[in-house]
């Protein structure tokens, strides 16, 4: 399994990495930026993306990515998560086509390990 990982700063990409790698047989890749990320997957198959609610190099919005994805149709149904710690930033994401995602906070919580793994189990 494949995971795209957008817009996250070192250590949180490190920790999502932790906690991908460490519950499933899954790979990581890095995207920075919105153009890197939408390159990344119009070239390869990723099994889930998960993209941070402000990109850490630029902070633009991450729900600028989900929603570009679900209008493209070749990416549209590729399964996409917010990753931010606001309720109501989720709805949104939600709302746009995105899986209930999970915030920074709730990366050791065994709900998170269920919702990530409905895709990379």
């Amino acid at each position: 399994k494949r995971v795209l990982d957008v817009g996250q700063c070192n250590p949180d990409h490190g920790s999502i990495c932790r906690l991908i790698q460490s519950n499933f047989d899954a790979h990581v890749v890095r995207a920075h930026l919105p153009n890197d990320a939408l390159a990344q997957l119009h070239a390869d198959k990723f099994d889930l993306v998960l993209v941070n609610r402000k990109l850490d190099q630029d902070y633009s919005d991450g729900l600028d990515i989900i929603k570009t994805m679900k209008a493209d149709p070749d990416l549209a149904k590729v399964p996409v998560m917010l990753v931010t710690n606001y309720a109501d930033h989720q709805a949104i994401a939600v709302a746009a086509g995105a899986e209930l995602g999970f915030g920074k906070l709730e990366y050791n919580k065994p709900e998170t390990i269920e919702k990530l793994g409905r895709f990379l189990s």
